[in-house]
């Protein structure tokens, strides 16, 4: 029903999502309620997880919300590329979707469209739900009955089956959703597909899945287990709450990947990141979409940079009195930050991690990286952030000091190490040092399987085809085949409907 543009944020130099309704909806009040609908459901959860909600409004007519911009893929695009996850990829892309659920649960919010083009990845593994076009807020919420509306509500590979049969829901429909989607995730398939939405309907309602061990003998039988209940026919039957399963994932995390969740983050089951409904933020997005359309301006939509920033200066507000009014006292250090940087100093990683992640400047990455020296998990990660900043304005020498840095790193890091040797041979080709990008090649290639990160990717793709032209097949032959790979997988996405 919208169309999505990137777009700058003029005032705080950022890019951000802009999705549009389209003209033709616009005179259906129908829509304009499903649209205002999703804008206010979304902004009523401030969580790491979740695509945040920067402004709402109109012009000329023109319906508009500006969010988050997140860089990446959706699960779709990232299972086609790198296929069925492996256990701990797996449990990381679940915790995070678990968490988002178990705020948006905590808010009385059904999402009823939990699928894989809805959960968007990161270069790093991060995840964010989007897309609460269909979310209903509460059973009891009065205003229009959006399912009259001549279409399905929901995706029927996905749908539970009180979805399907028109039943009220709750927030197991959307664990129900979520486990076909996890499903998907190990699988590389839903367990259910037919000719037409009628058949599959039926299968959710009448046939069980394959066992998931029988497609999976690798994965633990635990995991198994936890999938088939997210996908009970009966309600009552799978997990109560998000936060139940996220229990789960925590305790299978630790017994078979051998790691603690980041210390740092926090306890995504209470859904600390809560901002009150009374914060002038919320009053503003309601007055927003209340309003009529103002003035035309030159016969021309225009995006109020002004009001953009003043709407997300609310959203960060909000965001961290929130945070810390469960938490701990403010956030905000006493101490001033080194007038070089022009940044604030944090409490905590975890807030000086989350305003580098809100501004994405050089600065922001670097104040991580200065302020919290000893925190050697977040400030690697900024650095990966950082690095890709000054390869993508040249300063070559600078990324490459970076990324020696992280290629340096053990053998307890290998997605470090990758990226780090990726980065070396890319800048070492732009620099034309050839015979020094071979090097770096040939360190990298029994840890290949490591580079996840879309653009080092495509950088080392480059490397190996110039350094090959340059100085012929010098590094290791293998990389043919992983350079095929790369080309099929590209002709493969281009043949797709």
């Amino acid at each position: 029903m919208a169309d999505v543009y990137l777009a700058e944020q003029i005032s705080l130099r950022r890019q951000v999502a802009l999705k549009v309704l389209r003209p033709e909806l616009a005179s259906d009040s129908t829509y304009l309620e499903r649209f205002r609908r999703e804008a206010q459901a979304a902004a009523k959860l401030v969580h790491a997880n979740i695509v945040q909600i920067f402004e709402v409004g109109s012009e000329d007519d023109i319906h508009y919300i500006a969010m988050e911009y997140v860089p990446g893929v959706n699960l779709r695009q990232w299972l086609q590329k790198n296929g069925p996850a492996d256990l701990r990829t797996a449990l990381i892309i679940m915790r995070q979707v678990a968490a988002a659920l178990a705020k948006a649960a905590e808010e009385g919010i059904v999402h009823r469209d939990i699928k894989p083009e809805n959960i968007l990845i990161t270069r790093n593994l991060e995840v964010k739900v989007a897309d609460f076009g269909l979310a209903r807020v509460r059973p009891t919420e009065q205003g229009l009955e959006l399912t009259r509306v001549g279409m399905t509500m929901g995706t029927p590979l996905y749908m539970s089956p009180e979805q399907i049969q028109g039943k009220p829901l709750d927030i197991r429909s959307d664990i129900y959703s979520f486990g076909v989607t996890c499903y998907q995730l190990l699988t590389g398939e839903p367990p259910f597909k037919g000719d037409n939405a009628m058949v599959v309907g039926v299968m959710h309602l009448t046939r069980e899945p394959e066992p998931l061990e029988n497609k999976r003998p690798d994965l633990p039988r635990a995991l198994c287990q936890v999938i088939h209940r997210m996908l009970a026919k009966e309600p009552e039957k799978r997990f109560a709450s998000p936060k139940a399963l996220l229990a789960e994932l925590r305790k299978m995390y630790a017994e078979y990947v051998g790691e603690s969740w980041p210390e740092e983050l926090p306890d995504l089951e209470t859904g600390e990141w809560s901002v009150a409904l009374s914060t002038p933020a919320i009053r503003q997005l309601e007055e927003a979409m209340k309003a009529a359309p103002p003035p035309a301006r030159n016969g021309r939509w225009i995006w109020a940079a002004a009001l953009a920033g003043l709407w997300a200066l609310a959203m960060g507000v909000g965001l961290l009195v929130g945070y810390y009014r469960i938490h701990e006292p403010p956030l905000l250090a006493e101490t001033t930050s080194p007038p070089r940087l022009n940044v604030p100093k944090y409490d905590t990683i975890f807030g000086q991690w989350l305003h580098a992640s809100q501004l994405g400047t050089e600065d922001a990455w670097r104040a991580v990286i200065e302020y919290f020296p000893d925190k050697v998990y977040w400030t690697s990660r900024a650095k990966m952030r950082l690095a890709q900043i000054y390869l993508r304005e040249d300063r070559l020498e600078e990324a490459l000091r970076l990324f020696q840095e992280l290629a340096a790193m053990g053998d307890s890091e290998p997605e470090l190490r990758a990226f780090g040797l990726a980065g070396i041979a890319g800048v070492y080709v732009l620099q034309k040092r050839y015979r020094e990008a071979a090097d770096a090649l040939n360190q990298l290639w029994p840890m290949r399987d490591h580079l996840r990160d879309p653009l080092m990717r495509r950088l080392v793709d480059y490397a190996i085809t110039t350094t090959r032209e340059k100085l012929g097949p010098i590094t290791a032959q293998e990389w043919d085949s992983w350079l095929k790979s790369l080309q099929n997988g590209s002709e493969n996405a281009e043949n797709r409907p």
